[in-house]
């Protein structure tokens, strides 16, 4: 939503800012996951076994993955509004994990605003609801509320 700004985010409350492109969480990107963290679960990375063993057929993303495909999708759709210098991860409210993601799905990322609370010096925090979709399935990935703090491009110090 490029027309998004700080004066009429508030205007904004209940609506849906935008749904991102679909992603592909392949197996490559669900190791380099387990790389980075050291999360290297059978379920995730040991893909004979997980079509052997696991009750989804084969291997699955990380939930927390796909917690952090939150940033990025949302980004995608241009969340942040234009008029502020930074939008940074404040917080994670609240977040369920109803779906497994197969390995080679496609997600998407669907925002909608719940809350901006006004701070000091032009400052907000912004609440949103990111429901994460796989495609082909009735029930998402995760609902997650995240907080994302903004600092007005005027007021691009913190105090």
């Amino acid at each position: 939503m490029s027309d998004l700004t700080l004066s009429n985010l508030s205007a904004r409350i209940g609506m849906e800012l935008g749904v991102s492109e679909w992603v592909t969480l392949d197996q490559s990107r669900i190791d380099d996951f387990a790389s980075c963290t050291g999360d290297r679960q059978w379920i995730h990375i040991d893909v004979e076994r997980a079509k052997r063993e696991s009750p989804y057929g084969g291997p699955v993303a990380h939930g927390y993955l796909t917690l952090a495909m939150v940033a990025p999708l949302a980004m995608q759709i241009g969340v942040i509004p234009k008029d502020v210098a930074a939008g940074l991860n404040y917080g994670v409210d609240k977040a369920r994990f109803l779906s497994a993601v197969p390995a080679g799905a496609r997600v998407r990322l669907r925002v909608v605003l719940i809350d901006v609370e006004p701070k000091e010096n032009g400052q907000a925090v912004m609440k949103t609801r990111n429901t994460l979709e796989i495609e082909g399935s009735d029930k998402p990935a995760l609902i997650a509320d995240t907080l994302a703090f903004l600092i007005p491009a005027a007021r691009s110090r913190l105090p």
